[in-house]
């Protein structure tokens, strides 16, 4: 006999798709990995083939499927639950249920709704005008192959010189994405926005990166001439007058969509993980001062790189779940130099130290 809750998602799922035939597809590749993207909304589309336009490529045999349909809120005949908020926020953002066919999750502001397992995976709901939450689920799925074959997730920006990676990691507001650009500017070229997996690879650390575009505040706009053109001559208008204390604390985020910014050939998606820099400053800390570290002695920093996998993470399928414990992540981080930035923000000390050292792995 069937499982009840198995049917219901299967039934569930089947019915989107009975009911909203797709006819739109896209293929994008991410490391080693196909995702097909099928949908009924060419407007949704339009504006993901845009958004991914560096990592799409032609038609192929998938490795993950993922449908998103254009659709009026999804009703659900379950009950769900919330999800608590992250540290440091009040709101709820999401709830979900778990059924033994896989997860579903709701968007409580937009009303999304997203339905997965290890093989399927469906978003359902208005799409075309909340394409970032479109985005993140394709790049979650590409996430979650990557922990079920044994990576560790981190949040951190990444940059490279070549194949010399260094991660770039903080508590929420500490300028990684802005340092990141920074970077940019003098050479580098990017790796990733606030989520990198991190894996041992034939002894050697590697980094993995995902297609997300960075996501800054006017501050770092108006404060980096080549950034500039990112936001409206209205905008720059708006926040002509305002001070920099007042442009760090603003919660509204501009999208920096590389190629257009630093021309093609700029996102890469892996490299060496040769270094860590655990930013740990603050606005009036004086002086700049950056010094390497023992992450097993310094545990105290670890809570700024782990990231825990989210309810986009269904470990209970696997026979064997996955170690998210700080002990793996200090026996990675043994494979690499950890550096901690302490004393004031100072964005371009901070990105010369890293293109020092990512030079002198080179030699």
């Amino acid at each position: 006999m069937n499982n009840p809750q198995t049917v219901l998602f299967q039934n569930l799922f089947a019915d989107v798709l009975n009911r909203y035939p797709t006819h739109e597809r896209l293929f994008v590749g991410i490391g080693e990995l196909i995702i097909q993207v099928k949908s009924n909304s060419p407007d949704l589309m339009a504006e993901l083939r845009r958004y991914f336009k560096e990592f799409t490529c032609w038609e192929s045999q998938e490795d993950i499927l993922i449908y998103a349909i254009e659709a009026d809120e999804m009703p659900l005949p379950l009950v769900l639950r919330q999800k608590d908020p992250d540290p440091g926020k009040t709101r709820v953002k999401e709830e979900y249920a778990d059924l033994a066919g896989g997860r579903i999750v709701r968007k409580r502001l937009t009303g999304l709704c997203f339905l997965f397992n290890g093989q399927d995976n469906l978003a359902v709901g208005p799409c075309r005008a909340n394409s970032n939450q479109i985005v993140n689920f394709i790049n979650n799925r590409f996430i979650e192959r990557m922990l079920r074959g044994g990576s560790l997730l981190a949040h951190a920006a990444g940059v490279a010189l070549e194949d010399r990676g260094m991660a770039l990691a903080g508590f929420s507001g500490s300028g990684k994405s802005s340092l990141a650009l920074h970077l940019l500017t003098r050479g580098a070229s990017f790796v990733s926005n606030d989520r990198l997996m991190t894996a041992e690879r034939w002894g050697r650390l590697r980094m993995y990166g995902i297609p997300k575009q960075p996501r800054v505040n006017p501050g770092t706009l108006l404060s980096v001439p080549v950034l500039r053109d990112v936001i409206s001559d209205e905008d720059r208008r708006l926040y002509a007058d305002w001070d920099s204390e007042a442009l760090w604390h603003l919660e509204r985020k501009y999208d920096v969509v590389i190629d257009e910014v630093f021309g093609e050939k700029k996102f890469q998606l892996s490299a060496l993980m040769k270094g860590l820099l655990l930013l740990n400053w603050r606005r009036d800390g004086g002086p700049l001062c950056i010094r390497r570290v023992d992450i097993d002695q310094r545990r105290d920093l670890l809570a700024a790189f782990i990231k825990p996998p989210g309810l986009f993470f269904l470990p209970e399928e696997l026979e064997t779940p996955p170690d998210f414990s700080s002990e793996r992540y200090v026996e990675q981080l043994r494979n690499c130099a950890v550096f901690e930035a302490t004393g004031g923000i100072d964005f371009d000390g901070a990105a010369v130290f890293c293109l020092d050292f990512l030079r002198q792995e080179g030699t």
